[in-house]
C-alpha cells in the first residue's frame, strides 16, 4: 500500500518489552527484565500491538551464545501476530502476522506489548486463525517453504521425503508439500504415527527399526525421493543421500556435527543437487515475501496452524519458563501473550 503525504504525524507509545542484557550459558540462566520503551514508526513502517509471539529455538540459540552475530542487549523474538495501530492510511486496525530472520536477533523482536516493521514484512490474518496460532506459523513455515522454493515447489506425482517429519518444520514441509499435490513419506527415529495435518495420506518409516533408503526405494518402485527435506543433518545425511532419486534434491536446514562424508561418485551421478536453507538470512520483508505465498493454503484451510496448548502460552513476566520450556525440546508450539 502506497505512503502518502498526508499521512498524520507518527503516533509514539510505550512498549513494554522482555530484555535480555547478555548472552548466558544456557537456558535457566537467563535473567530476562521487562523494561518499558517508546516506539514510534517510520514512514514506510507499521506499529504493530502485539496480540501473541512464538518463541523458536533460534530465540534459545541466540540467547545462549551459539549465534556470534546475535547482538546484546536485545528484546528477543521473530515470530508475531497483532492488529495495526498506527500507520500509513488504511492500514490502522488490520490484523496481521509475521515472521524475520533480523528481529531478535540483530534488531529489538516481538516479545513485546507493541512492533516497530516495514510495512511491506507483514501479511493479513485469516479470520479463522487465533492470535496464538497466527504468532505460531513464521518460523517453521517460513523454513519450510523456502527450502522447497529453493528446491523447487514438488508437483503431483512427485515424492518427497521429510526427516524429521514430527517436528515443526518437517509438519510444515509435509503440508506444503501435500497442499502441492506430492506423496510424502516421513522419517521418525521411534515408532510413531505422523501427528500433524496433511492434504494426504503421509507414509512414515521408522528409522530405528528400518533402512530407510531401502524402504524408500521399494516405496517408490525403485526410483527414489524426488526431495529429501532433512530438518535434522548430519545424522540422517548418508540415508537422505542414498534415498534420492535421479536429479534428486536435498535440502538440510541443521546440523549436529558440522562434517560429512559423502561418496562424490554417486552425488554427480546421481545429478543431485544439495540446498542449505538459512532464514535468518531473510529480512523482515524477504519474509513476508515467503509467507504471503502461503496466505490462501491458510484461508482455505488446506492448510493449517500448529495447535497451541493452553499450557505453552505465557505471559511476558514468564518468559524464562517460557525459553527453558523450549529449550527443554518441547514438541508444544510455546506462545508468549503480553496481555496474559
Amino acid at each position: 500500500m502506497p505512503v502518502t503525504k498526508e499521512d498524520v504525524r507518527p503516533m509514539t507509545v510505550q512498549a513494554r518489552c522482555v530484555r535480555l542484557p547478555s548472552k548466558v550459558a544456557d537456558a535457566a540462566s537467563l535473567a530476562p527484565v521487562i523494561e518499558t520503551r517508546a516506539l514510534s514508526r517510520g514512514e514506510k513502517d507499521l506499529l504493530i500491538e502485539i496480540k501473541a509471539a512464538a518463541v523458536n529455538p533460534s530465540d534459545v540459540k541466540a540467547a545462549t551464545g551459539l549465534m556470534p552475530y546475535a547482538v546484546f542487549p536485545r528484546t528477543p523474538g521473530r515470530d508475531y501476530a497483532g492488529v495495526v495501530v498506527d500507520g500509513p492510511t488504511g492500514w490502522i486496525g488490520r490484523e496481521v502476522f509475521g515472521s524475520s530472520g533480523d528481529l531478535g536477533i540483530r534488531r529489538d523482536g516481538t516479545h513485546a506489548t507493541h512492533l516497530v516493521v516495514e510495512a511491506d514484512a507483514v501479511v493479513e490474518k485469516p479470520n479463522s486463525i487465533s492470535w496464538e496460532e497466527a504468532a505460531g506459523i513464521g518460523v517453521p513455515f517460513v523454513t519450510a517453504m523456502e527450502g522447497l522454493r529453493r528446491a523447487g515447489i514438488p508437483k503431483a506425482g512427485e515424492t518427497v521425503l521429510v526427516m524429521g517429519v514430527n517436528g515443526k518444520v518437517g509438519q510444515a514441509a509435509v503440508q506444503i508439500a501435500s497442499w502441492h499435490g506430492a506423496r510424502v513419506i516421513g522419517i521418525v527415529r521411534k515408532a510413531e504415527p505422523y501427528e500433524g495435518h496433511a492434504s494426504s495420506k503421509v507414509e512414515v518409516i521408522d528409522a530405528s527399526e528400518t533402512d530407510v533408503a531401502a524402504r524408500v526405494r521399494e516405496l517408490t518402485s525403485g526410483k527414489g525421493a524426488d526431495i529429501v527435506f532433512n530438518t535434522v543433518g548430519d545424522p540422517y545425511f548418508q540415508a537422505a543421500h542414498q534415498s534420492l532419486a535421479l536429479r534428486g534434491r536435498q535440502i538440510l536446514i541443521a546440523a549436529v556435527d558440522r562434517i560429512v562424508q559423502f561418496n562424490i561418485l554417486e552425488f554427480y551421478r546421481g545429478q543431485h543437487t544439495y540446498v542449505g536453507i538459512d532464514t535468518l538470512g531473510l529480512s523482515s520483508v524477504a519474509t513476508g515475501a515467503v509467507l504471503r505465498e502461503l496466505g490462501p493454503g491458510f484461508a482455505d484451510g488446506l492448510l493449517k496452524p500448529f495447535p497451541i496448548k493452553p499450557s505453552a502460552v505465557y505471559p511476558l513476566e514468564q518468559a524464562k519458563a517460557a525459553f527453558i520450556a523450549v529449550a527443554g525440546s518441547s514438541r508444544d508450539r510455546v506462545i508468549l501473550r503480553p496481555s496474559a
